[in-house]
């Protein structure tokens, strides 16, 4: 890994920490609300499959994998102080880019809101191949790149008021959809959420939000199938 890089991973691990002590295993802002929305619509199925939650953060994926009735649930995640509020599962600390896994391991990897935090998409996506069996789905969302370009981030406030930025890399979708068919991945749907559309909700503030970013895409899911 590069010099950048290890200081890109380093500042979004520091993130990551400041954010915990704050970040409830619920979709807990309008953003993550209508992501998890549109999640939802195209959720595989995962009753007796082997899962795996890729960068779980807090485990609200893990949560809902568990009520599905899935025979395994990993979760797994690179910061520990978030890991740690995990209910459901197996936990794992690891980066997403190195996955101590098995070969054809799951039948299922549901990944939220993480994919920005990946240095390399080509090497995030074969990992995620390799250790999906064949005829296994990837679930995952991810922060808009057109959002990215447009200037807006993803920013939190800790415990102590102070507000952080998480430190985010966009891929162009196209250059998803090249690394999943690389990965030899199906692509099987596209969906963007756009602000006005599935993102409305209400929020101090958010009528010059909305006025100002009407019809801007600002979360993308991609499914994939092995």
């Amino acid at each position: 890994m590069k010099a950048s890089e290890t200081n890109v991973a380093a500042d979004t691990l520091a993130a990551y920490e400041q954010w915990a002590p704050v970040y409830p295993p619920v979709a807990h802002n309008p953003l993550m609300r209508a992501e998890q929305g549109a999640m939802s619509k195209h959720w595989p199925e995962v009753f007796k499959r082997r899962t795996l939650d890729l960068a779980c953060g807090s485990g609200r994926y893990s949560r809902l994998l568990s009520e599905g009735g899935a025979s395994q649930v990993v979760a797994l995640d690179f910061c520990l102080p978030m890991l740690r509020q995990v209910s459901e599962g197996a936990k794992v600390c690891a980066s997403m880019m190195h996955l101590p896994f098995a070969a054809n391991t799951f039948d299922v990897v549901i990944s939220g809101l993480a994919l920005g935090h990946a240095a390399d998409i080509h090497e995030w996506m074969v990992e995620i191949a390799r250790v999906l069996r064949k005829g296994g789905v990837l679930l995952y969302s991810d922060f808009h790149p057109e959002a990215a370009r447009a200037g807006l981030t993803r920013s939190f406030k800790n415990q102590e008021e102070q507000t952080y930025s998480v430190p985010h890399r966009y891929f162009d979708v196209a250059t998803q959809l090249q690394a999943a068919q690389a990965a030899q991945m199906t692509v099987e749907l596209v969906h963007e959420v756009r602000v006005g559309g599935e993102l409305r909700e209400a929020f101090p503030k958010s009528e010059d939000f909305y006025r100002q970013w009407d019809g801007l895409p600002i979360v993308l899911v991609v499914r994939a199938r092995k």
